[in-house]
């Protein structure tokens, strides 16, 4: 019996990115033809449908904390304390590492290129919107450990939640090792609990993005109707700040590493190239977690017992084209709104951004939610209204195309790192490597 078809088909079933980049496009075109006639058409316009933008600011901020929370304790909690050894340890140092690198690296392009600086972004209440006064670097840290988890949650304290969460996550590893039954089984259902929780979360996160085409229409028309084309220069500049930061730490950063540790760059592009092209398309790290991992141990000569523990660890903690993201995103709104970031600022910036690539799911989407976090970090609170909620707007618009880069990147990244660890523990299958037949064993 054929199914009977909604209404709401041709919405729902239709292609999610498919439709936030119509929108996008449709919200430049009202937008600017908005701006050519008279202020008082402009006025009227925002006031009548600013709340539609409002909406999705409103539930995006609505999930933030809880996602933060439940992500990473699930994550944290995944980690098997046998694990944390040799392996574990350098994986995990590699990973940290090169996330730290990435969100150093897009900074540094940013500071260069400075995307956004001039547009003068101004919210719809004609305010640019307020950022907190800046931290020392040595209250940063003190701060990420919260005197009170409940309240860092109720304040939506971003970086006392992170350390809260990873140290109760691991705390739940620990116990699901232990040789108490009991302590190993009541552990094991709060982890099935909070991974439950997690999963919740990202399906509400994927029924508020069935609402982003609107969100995003109503955002970016009135940031076209109140600034003009003049807006679409910095969103073409924010754009290649990222893929140049992206390209850069390819090239230099990952083909440095490899080279120190004896493996050609150009030969590792040739085995992974696959895996970065899935990547790329899918724009989700775990979606093309099966083609990273038969390319690791195929084409690259990665045995399966390392390759299983840090592939999937890479595709959950291991997110440096996110980070990159984040860095040049976080810098372009602070430009855009005419409150370039301080030194102290991009410091944090980069602790929050290497902290927040561990709890940033592998899905197509997840950083434009982790933007978020990361603003608020710096005292840039995304509020329905502010400029800058406009300046986030505007990254939201393009975001599917900044994250095929990013996500090619962090599953680059995981592969590169697990080479690395496979080559240190003389695992590596370098026949495989150098694309010669395995040689039989004596």
């Amino acid at each position: 019996m054929a199914t009977k078809k909604g209404k709401l088909d041709w919405y729902f079933k239709s292609n999610l990115l498919s439709r936030i980049m119509i929108a996008l496009v449709a919200g430049v075109v009202v937008g600017i033809a908005l701006g050519y006639g008279d202020q008082d058409t402009v006025k009227a316009f925002v006031d009548n449908t600013k709340v539609f933008g409002d909406i999705f600011i409103r539930l995006l901020k609505m999930i933030v904390v809880p996602v933060i929370l439940f992500s990473l304790i699930s994550g944290a909690a995944s980690i098997a304390p046998s694990k944390l050894g040799r392996v574990g340890v350098k994986i995990i140092a590699f990973y940290m590492a090169t996330s730290a690198l990435s969100v150093s690296l897009g900074l540094f392009f940013a500071n260069i290129i400075q995307p956004g600086n001039g547009l003068g972004l101004v919210g719809t209440a004609g305010v640019q919107g307020k950022a907190a006064a800046a931290p020392s670097l040595a209250t940063v840290f003190l701060n990420i450990i919260p005197t009170n988890p409940a309240e860092s949650l109720a304040k939506g304290d971003v970086l006392p939640i992170i350390f809260f969460a990873m140290l109760f996550g691991l705390a739940i590893s620990f116990l699901k090792d232990s040789k108490d039954e009991s302590l190993v089984k009541s552990a094991g259902t709060l982890h099935d609990m909070v991974n439950a929780a997690a999963e919740t979360m990202y399906k509400i996160v994927n029924g508020i993005m069935q609402y982003a085409p609107i969100g995003v229409f109503f955002l970016i028309s009135i940031v076209f109707a109140q600034q003009g084309p003049k807006a679409l220069g910095p969103l073409l500049m924010v754009t290649l700040t990222v893929y140049l930061a992206l390209i850069a730490l390819t090239v230099i950063g990952y083909g440095g590493l490899l080279a120190v540790f004896r493996m050609g760059f150009f030969k590792f592009l040739k085995g992974a190239n696959e895996a970065m092209i899935t990547a790329f398309v899918t724009r989700s790290s775990s979606g093309s977690l099966p083609v990273t991992m038969r390319v690791c141990e195929e084409k690259l000569g990665i045995p399966r017992s390392i390759s299983s523990f840090t592939l999937p660890l890479g595709a959950t903690i291991n997110m440096n084209g996110t980070a990159i993201y984040l860095g040049v995103c976080a810098m372009f709104i602070g430009y855009a709104i005419g409150q370039p970031l301080t030194f102290a600022q991009q410091m944090t910036v980069v602790t929050t951004a290497t902290l927040a690539a561990i709890g940033t799911a592998g899905v197509p989407g997840a950083g434009a939610i982790m933007l978020l976090m990361v603003m608020e970090s710096i005292g840039l609170k995304v509020e329905a209204g502010s400029a800058v909620a406009a300046g986030y707007a505007m990254i939201l618009g393009i975001d599917a195309l900044l994250d095929m880069g990013r996500t090619c990147l962090n599953v680059t990244g995981d592969m590169v790192c697990t080479a690395i660890v496979a080559k240190g523990e003389d695992e590596m299958d370098m026949s495989r490597w150098e694309g010669q037949e395995a040689k039989a064993t004596a």
